[in-house]
């Protein structure tokens, strides 16, 4: 679902509660989550409900002045189902604590287990150290232009760029990216040793 700004706030406070969505289908279920930029929203419930069912007090918990302010919202779309989602700010977005978490030894490997899978199962080649690398030398550049560098279409390419922010590694400003701390420190430790190289096991010889 998408949110104005004024209606993050609004969940934010608690004076917004509910929403309503004509649809074909549901595109939001009942226990479902949203990441946002005030944080993770919980979809507690969703319920169809007729158009003439609707009534001021939800019309202004939806953060409507009137009933007839929801009723012209609702009929922008004249195909689809009315749904009432009632929803909440569940908490704050858990990536954003991460990326400001320094990662210790084991969690650096397990985070290039991770790269190495992406760039292994990516139809055009390794790119998360080169993308992790642009994005460090390159911070508040606009998507297009860094998708450019690889020759590479946008979408696709913030794609990946998503990739690397769900484990915590960039995160996104207005325009561009820039590197967190933990990818910083990622990075840092992807530099001291040559991708794809594999921690050096120690074997005792056998008694």
């Amino acid at each position: 679902m998408l949110f104005p700004p004024g209606t993050l706030q609004a969940i934010a406070d608690g004076t917004l509660t509910l929403a309503f969505r004509r649809w074909t289908e549901p595109r939001v279920r009942t226990g479902g989550r949203q990441r946002t930029a005030i944080g993770v929203i919980a979809f507690d419930a969703i319920e169809a409900v007729d158009r003439e069912d609707l009534s001021e007090s939800e019309a202004n918990a939806a953060g409507f002045a009137s009933r007839d302010e929801l009723l012209a919202f609702v009929d922008r779309r004249t195909i689809g189902t009315i749904y009432r989602i009632r929803l909440r700010l569940e908490g704050p977005d858990p990536r954003v604590a991460l990326r400001e978490s320094l990662p210790d030894a084991g969690q650096i490997r397990e985070i290039t287990d991770r790269l190495d899978r992406l760039d292994r199962a990516s139809r055009h080649g390794s790119w998360t150290r080169p993308v992790l690398r642009l994005i460090r030398d390159r911070p508040g550049v606009r998507a297009a232009d860094l998708a450019v560098t690889f020759g590479r279409e946008r979408a696709p390419f913030k794609l990946d760029v998503r990739k690397l922010k769900e484990l915590g590694l960039t995160e996104s400003l207005n325009p561009g990216y820039r590197l967190s701390p933990r990818g910083r420190s990622v990075l840092e430790a992807l530099e001291r040793r040559p991708a794809g190289a594999q921690p050096r096991i120690s074997r005792r010889s056998p008694a």
